[in-house]
């Protein structure tokens, strides 16, 4: 593909369009700011609990920790600007604060699918070599992973993102809900299809290639339980597989209903397209925290202990 010779610095800014047509902009608002408080509070408090308690110093809680990180960083992305539209009316944003929040939001896209992936191995390994667990993964190969992680979306969105700044903008008004890729490629004056080809392969590579590998491991996982002799631990560990799976459904299922409605020639209006940009942004990071706090023993336990921690009365001596 071959780009224009200037820039968009051209667009000093975008207008956001995509709530324009729907009612009740202030209650949608509302419900948008209360999911993303919630969501935000959630994630906040794991990654306090864990970060303050030595004895959560360990690896299901680094990447339960990095997982509420890149949640905090995946709804703000979205979030902010939709409440910005909705509840302050305010429907305008800079270009830079805008490809700022593009990237922003799909390097929390793609670190999230990653986070989940390494939360799958641990609970295999966890699981499937319980008496080799501390040797396979100790604190520092899971923090080497979640920083390669980390690397891989950066460096993956960042290539996007150039291409994004080096494009001329012939129209400065997104159709959609935020500034996402998609969104603010079909602003600009070229043909937009030869422009989803690197986002469609990293898509392929998180559908068709993460997906299937977390299923795998989760099933894996549930075979070993039915295995397992003793019936009461065997339940509990398969509620804990449960549990787990949970934010995998919440993360994967907005994005393959799209690419599988798209893939039996169901084409999704504006309105259906915005309605699941909204659902994939907020459900994951509310869903999450609330899984990994209510399911987690030791993450509730110290949550209890801290509100159950009485004042001290001072002696009256």
């Amino acid at each position: 593909m071959s780009l224009v010779n200037f820039s968009g610095q051209n667009v000093v800014e975008f207008t956001i369009t995509g709530f324009d047509h729907l009612p009740h902009h202030k209650l949608m608002g509302a419900v948008i700011l209360l999911a993303y408080c919630l969501a935000v509070l959630g994630s906040a408090a794991n990654i306090c609990v864990i970060s303050t308690d030595r004895r959560l110093h360990r690896p299901m809680y680094l990447l339960i920790c990095n997982l509420a990180l890149v949640d905090i960083m995946f709804t703000t992305s979205a979030s902010t600007t939709m409440i910005s539209v909705l509840l302050a009316g305010d429907k305008t944003i800079s270009y830079h604060s805008c490809l700022s929040r593009v990237y922003i939001h799909h390097l929390g896209d793609v670190t999230e699918c990653l986070a989940l992936s390494l939360m799958a191995l641990d609970r295999t390994v966890a699981i499937s070599e319980p008496l080799r667990y501390d040797t396979i993964l100790t604190n520092q190969r899971v923090f080497i992973l979640i920083v390669v992680s980390w690397l891989i979306g950066i460096g993956c969105i960042g290539k996007l993102i150039y291409t994004v700044d080096q494009l001329p903008y012939c129209q400065p008004v997104i159709k959609y809900v935020f500034c996402d890729y998609a969104a603010i490629i079909r602003a600009a004056c070229v043909d937009p299809e030869p422009y989803f080809l690197v986002p469609s392969i990293l898509a392929l590579w998180l559908l068709a290639g993460q997906f299937p590998l977390i299923v795998l491991s989760y099933g894996k996982l549930v075979f070993t339980v039915l295995r397992l002799p003793n019936t009461e631990k065997g339940g509990r560990t398969f509620r804990t597989v449960i549990s787990h799976f949970v934010p995998v459904v919440s993360y994967y299922a907005p994005k393959l209903v799209s690419v599988l409605l798209t893939r039996v020639g169901v084409r999704l209006n504006l309105t259906e397209r915005n309605a699941l940009l909204i659902i994939s942004s907020l459900v994951p990071p509310l869903i999450n925290p609330t899984v990994y706090c209510l399911q987690n023993k030791e993450i509730r336990g110290v949550l209890l202990r801290v509100l159950r921690r009485s004042p001290v009365v001072p002696s009256k001596d």
